[in-house]
């Protein structure tokens, strides 16, 4: 009802972070399945699925894929690529952050990244939306994306 905000997560997906010697030779690759959307409100998320929002029998997936990594500081890097969203694709720009890296209990070597940033759903295609009673809308424009991601060097 845009007075508070609704916390999700996808829970499959792939992805290929290739790390280049420089910044912007790195290259990211990631396909999220629609139909894992999980709000912790099983009504919620069936209407998410629905095509009033994602549209999952037409479009099941999400993508994104960089266009261009920029180092801002250290570790902190700005990642541009092009989202694919309910067979819309538009620009998006995350704020990325390297946490670290380290190897795990069976010799593999693990990488950490941080990344947000938001984007507006109706450039999507993802318009729906209801009028409450009081005035205003229920749903918001903005949605915030933020990542956590733990990647296995391969």
């Amino acid at each position: 009802m845009m007075i508070a905000k609704v916390r999700g997560r996808f829970s499959a997906f792939n992805g290929i972070l290739t790390v280049g010697d420089e910044p912007g030779d790195t290259e990211v690759e990631v396909e999220i399945d629609l139909a894992s959307v999980d709000t912790k409100d099983p009504q919620r998320d069936t209407h998410l699925r629905s095509a009033d929002f994602f549209d999952v029998d037409n479009f099941p997936t999400m993508t994104f894929r960089s266009t261009r990594v920029v180092s801002i500081d250290g570790d902190c890097f700005r990642l541009d690529g092009d989202l694919s969203l309910h067979g819309v694709t538009n620009p998006v720009a995350l704020d990325v952050m390297f946490d670290g890296v380290g190897t795990d209990a069976y010799g593999g070597q693990r990488m950490g990244f941080s990344a947000r940033g938001q984007i507006d759903r109706e450039a999507f295609g993802l318009t729906w939306n209801q009028t409450l009673e009081t005035g205003g809308v229920l749903v918001g424009k903005l949605v915030c994306i933020d990542l956590e991601a733990e990647l296995v060097r391969q």
